[in-house]
């Protein structure tokens, strides 16, 4: 499964990007003014960091491409840090190894005592050789399990492993605007780094993929934090690391993670048999706006608007049609197109939902049994 899921205009900064260029120097960052820190919890966060760091991970991969980009833009010649990602290209590249060989660096975390480890596809997508090497130093071989790029979420495991620090995903729905979180992972290849903020905004749309709808914060996020968690007060993985907004690719103070409640039901699928099968109605979707709620004799704009429905599909057997208005599946309120694909998303394909609309601005539910989607294996 393959799909192109980056933004020129917002200039996503995907902090695991595969860097590479030949001879490349390094200068001088750019000295800028800190911005203020956050309040913090009476004595930091040292007992936090002291439990549940030792789950978390580095990553390393090795992958082989033919053109070595970050963020659909060649990458300068004097990119801050490049000799910590430990590159070989060109005339300089080891006899072994070929040009085009390309080496990376991300974060994940245990959530299993025998080695299973979260990080992001965009991180170990393609990789022909993965390396996961824990807090205390240990290095182990690894194998992908499965990847799903549309939530840019992927499982791998390490072997003859027992016992190993594990940490737990929270309830992302619980979260506040406001909320302190920490972040740990291993930017530019440093190492374990802890970083602290706070939840900035929640259900963002950066037009990264299907079913955005990602946790924003001011914690630092660089490049090599990509997988990494991101932590509640209480020590939850509540989010995972996955892009930044920057136009310098360093943190500005606007990263982005994957809210563990969508995480947990992806990792889940991807344990099961290493794929994600999702639910499909088979419709076109619109947003309900002003006008078309006029046109349609609504006090005001709300639900979805069902623009279209293909023959043959789930839709089309519950003889859902054109022009009507999704208002809630199994009574969760949908408000956007995305709030309407990521809920059916979410189900199973052949599980039966029943989806609340209004049909001639009158109210009334209508049951369907879903589909496969279209670009997930039948």
């Amino acid at each position: 499964m393959k799909t192109t899921r980056r933004s020129s205009m917002l200039r996503t900064a995907l902090t695991a990007t595969m860097l590479a260029a030949a001879g490349v120097g390094v200068a001088a960052p750019t000295l800028w003014p800190a911005p203020a820190a956050a309040a913090t919890p009476a004595g930091g966060y040292v007992e936090l960091v002291k439990e549940v760091s030792p789950a978390v991970v580095y990553v390393e991969v090795e992958k082989t491409t033919g053109t070595v980009q970050f963020d659909g833009q060649q990458m300068p010649p004097d990119f801050p840090f490049q000799h910590f990602f430990g590159q070989q290209f060109g005339e300089n590249a080891a006899p072994d190894r070929q040009p085009n060989v390309v080496q990376g660096l991300g974060t994940g975390f245990v959530i299993n005592a025998d080695g299973l480890i979260v990080t992001n596809a965009h991180v170990v997508d393609g990789a022909h050789s993965v390396k996961v090497t824990l807090e205390d130093g240990r290095k182990f071989d690894a194998t992908v399990i499965g990847t799903d790029a549309s939530t840019d979420l992927a499982l791998v495991k390490i072997d003859d492993v027992s016992n190993l620090a594990t940490v737990s995903f929270g309830d992302s729905d619980a979260l506040q605007v406001g909320e302190d979180v920490v972040a740990i992972g291993n930017p530019f290849g440093l190492g374990n780094s802890v970083t602290s903020g706070i939840i900035s905004a929640l259900g963002r749309d950066i037009h990264d993929g299907p079913f955005d709808n990602f946790i924003q914060t001011d914690a630092a996020i660089n490049r090599g934090n990509s997988g990494g968690p991101l932590f509640s007060a209480d020590g939850k993985v509540i989010g995972i690391n996955t892009a930044i907004l920057s136009p310098s690719g360093g943190s500005v103070g606007i990263g982005f993670a994957i809210p563990a409640n969508l995480a947990k039901q992806v990792v889940a699928d991807l344990e099961a048999d290493g794929q994600v099968s999702r639910g499909w109605l088979g419709v076109a979707i619109q947003p309900v706006s002003d006008d078309i709620a006029a046109a349609l004799g609504m006090d005001k704009p709300e639900g979805v608007l069902i623009s279209s429905v293909t023959e043959d599909t789930p839709a089309a057997k519950a003889e859902l049609k054109r022009g009507d208005i999704v208002l809630a599946v199994n009574g969760t309120e949908v408000a956007t197109p995305g709030d309407l694909s990521r809920v059916i998303a979410m189900e199973p394909p052949g599980s039966t939902v029943t989806i609340s609309l209004l049909r001639s601005n009158q109210p009334m539910d209508v049951t369907v049994a879903l589909g496969t989607r279209p670009d997930q294996p039948s």
